[in-house]
């Protein structure tokens, strides 16, 4: 293994983490570059100072029941300052009252008509009532739109009330526009499985009521001190050489590997490698393989992305926000006077995160954009917290002058899992695999969140040690 050398493209979560595993495989004589197009690593972890709190602006939050994030941060020493959601509950906007997310639903499915009756007028819980008279679901060896499905089985209120909301939180899409396997590749299982109805498949997955006397699993987890330093703490560990600063331009293949043409096109430089991982958004992975696997690009083309963006609050601590974690906004809820809302979430950060309690301030957490809407990013700075100030001003009251804020936004930065994106992931990776040196990892491929791109990285990577050790 001495002498190799192995260009990660992409300074993210995906990258990092396979920088890391990569010198785990390949031990310490081996050369890490890491090459990112921007002035920092870390990707869509970002930590940043708000009224002196340690604040993510970026993605704040695992699922624990993936075992990838929490597995990786015990790996390297984090697990001391894993956290969880206090028990304050969060509550959904929908048919113009706020009520709270109805506990028994997976991704706002329900399990029962009963457990959306708080939700849905009489018509939409009957509709749910009703599904099981249907004729069973079949999605064999096909997949579906989440908003027509639902639709056709439960009435509009399920997708426009319940699901769209909660999948426009995690993947800022619609729910028309996103594919039942991807997005919800459980519900397909069970239907798969032999489940006759949404409701059925919904039921099947609720989780067993707690042992008395014990505490139910966790759904979510972070870190205190913000996720960030899971990536800082990756970079250091896998030893790498970072590149920064320098987009990469070109891949092209060398009678002894890769060679890599970054920087600028006046004066652009060369990297030489015996394999390259490409842990880029979709975008760029399709640019870099448009010459070297057509048929990958092509797939890569289809996967389409939304720009989204965070509106951090920091209020005194006497502000009268609610004791909940957060409020979700249903599609075609609007102000009393008709004006549209411009965040779709609100996440009350000091109410959530125990962590984050107890300062002399209370942090919010505004969250913007969604897939095919460009202009409400395109506002400035000032603009938007004013948008969104007015927005939890008709939520909750209160309208507290902040004492500190922050705007992020990530453009292109969420992947959208359309119909049928398993099948293009799956074109992608058989032709990116035909390519020796070559793997791709990232938030496109089979999961958007944090589990997901620690998979994705330490498949890509594993694959790549492997055929450096045989060759």
């Amino acid at each position: 293994m001495s002498g190799r050398h192995v260009a990660v493209v992409g300074g993210g979560l995906s990258g990092l983490a396979a920088a890391y595993r990569l010198r785990q495989l390949l031990g310490r004589d081996a050369t890490i570059t890491v090459i990112e197009p921007t002035d920092r690593l870390g990707g869509k972890l970002r930590t940043i100072e708000l009224a002196g709190s340690r604040y993510d602006v970026g993605a704040e939050a695992f699922l624990s029941r993936r075992p990838q994030a929490t597995a990786l941060l015990t790996e390297i020493g984090l697990a001391s300052d894993l956290t969880h959601p206090t028990s304050a509950r969060a509550g959904i906007l929908a048919g113009g009252a706020l009520r709270p997310i109805p506990p028994r639903t997976f991704l706002g499915v329900p399990a029962s008509a009963d457990a959306v009756a708080g939700v849905l007028s009489a018509e939409g819980v009957a509709r749910v009532a009703a599904e099981a008279d249907l004729p069973p679901v079949d999605l064999t060896g096909t997949d579906a739109s989440v908003g027509a499905l639902l639709r056709a089985r439960l009435g509009p209120e399920v997708p426009f009330r319940l699901v769209d909301p909660l999948l426009g939180g995690v993947y800022a899409g619609h729910a028309d526009s996103l594919g039942v396997r991807a997005t919800m590749p459980e519900l397909a299982k069970a239907l798969d499985a032999g489940a006759t109805s949404l409701v059925q498949a919904a039921s099947s997955l609720m989780p067993k009521p707690p042992e008395p006397g014990s505490k139910p699993a966790p759904v979510f987890g972070s870190l205190r001190g913000g996720l960030q330093r899971l990536t800082d703490r990756l970079a250091d560990l896998a030893d790498i050489d970072v590149r920064s600063g320098l987009p990469v331009r070109a891949l092209r293949r060398t009678a002894t590997g890769w060679q890599l043409e970054i920087g600028s096109a006046p004066a652009p430089e060369y990297l030489d490698a015996d394999a390259v991982l490409l842990a880029v958004p979709a975008p760029a992975a399709r640019k870099l393989l448009t010459d070297l696997a057509p048929t990958a690009a092509s797939a890569l083309g289809e996967i389409q992305v939304a720009s989204v963006g965070v509106v951090g609050l920091a209020l005194p601590v006497d502000a009268a926000i609610p004791d909940s974690s957060g409020i979700l906004l249903a599609s075609r809820e609007h102000h009393g006077d008709g004006t549209p809302f411009t965040a779709k979430a609100f996440t009350f950060s000091s109410r959530k995160w125990a962590h984050l309690n107890g300062a002399d301030h209370l942090l919010i957490r505004g969250s913007v954009g969604h897939a095919g809407e460009t202009s409400t990013l395109q506002r400035d700075d000032a603009d938007l917290v004013t948008a969104v100030r007015a927005d939890l001003a008709e939520l909750t009251g209160v309208t507290a002058t902040p004492i500190d804020t922050v705007v992020q936004r990530w453009g292109g930065g969420m992947p959208q899992y359309g119909v049928g994106h398993l099948g293009l992931v799956d074109t992608v990776e058989r032709a990116v695999g035909q390519l020796p040196g070559i793997a791709v990892a990232g938030a496109y491929l089979r999961g958007i969140g944090l589990p997901g791109c620690i998979a994705s990285a330490d498949a890509a990577a594993t694959t790549l040690a492997k055929q450096l050790t045989v060759n």
